[in-house]
């Protein structure tokens, strides 16, 4: 019998202003055997035209950067209304609540903090690439933290307010709850595919019958449905 062929590499652009974040990533990813650095950027302009150009797998996009900043190309790349979305990951230095949101209502699948480490960049890179997504795990936690806060507004995240456990049209099943705690607390589709002794089809098909009965848009979503509803304490 012959074997498969091994399957191609995962194609990435960077888009950093300065040289040596962007030297430093490239060194790292293209030391991995299935990841590639196809395009550099160095600013929101060159990366937006590199990105349509190359149509790499994911674009790793800082947030300032001349011309164009992040948040803006990230909108152009993969926002709402875009015919052919890209798989978007933001890595800045910049831990703020308004740049996260803004982000992930942009469209990123990722959004991660330089200082988090090259063993999670690459994570990250791998997870949109299979069209998972991965956020580093302080803002994940301090999101939750904001979205269970007895001043949180669901608007933030676009949750509708009125989606609770409550008024649910049709119930989650017990299996669904158990996906959306592990999404809920930042697991990814393999991790969570893992935890509960299930295929990654499988999971994929739980979490877009949660999406339709929660009428959630994206992971982020259905996190924040789940914890303001108590189904995100590991306990559960």
């Amino acid at each position: 019998m012959t074997a498969a062929p091994p399957s191609p590499p995962i194609r990435v652009l960077i888009a950093d202003d300065q040289d040596m974040v962007r030297t430093g990533f490239r060194f790292f990813l293209d030391a991995q055997p299935d990841i590639t650095v196809v395009a550099e950027a160095s600013n929101g302009e060159e990366a937006v035209a590199l990105a349509r150009r190359e149509r790499p797998d994911v674009c790793l996009l800082d947030i300032r950067m001349p011309k164009l900043d992040g948040l803006e190309a990230t909108r152009i790349l993969a926002g709402p209304g875009v015919a052919d979305p890209m798989r978007v990951v933001v890595v800045t230095t910049f831990d703020l609540d308004e740049y996260v949101y803004g982000a992930l209502r942009g469209g990123a699948c990722g959004f991660l903090l330089k200082d988090s480490g090259p063993v999670l960049l690459a994570e990250a890179v791998r997870a949109a690439a299979a069209g998972d997504s991965l956020v580093s795990p302080s803002i994940t936690v301090r999101l939750l933290q904001h979205i269970t806060a007895p001043h949180a507004t669901a608007s933030r995240l676009a949750v509708p307010p009125q989606v609770s456990a409550a008024t649910l049209a049709e119930p989650l099943t017990d299996r669904e709850l158990d996906v959306v705690r592990l999404v809920a607390l930042g697991h990814t589709n393999a991790e969570i595919a893992a935890s509960l002794f299930v295929s990654l089809s499988t999971v994929k098909t739980h979490l877009s019958s949660v999406q339709l009965k929660l009428a959630a848009r994206n992971r982020v979503e259905i996190a924040a449905w789940a914890w303001q509803n108590g189904h995100a304490r590991p306990e559960v």
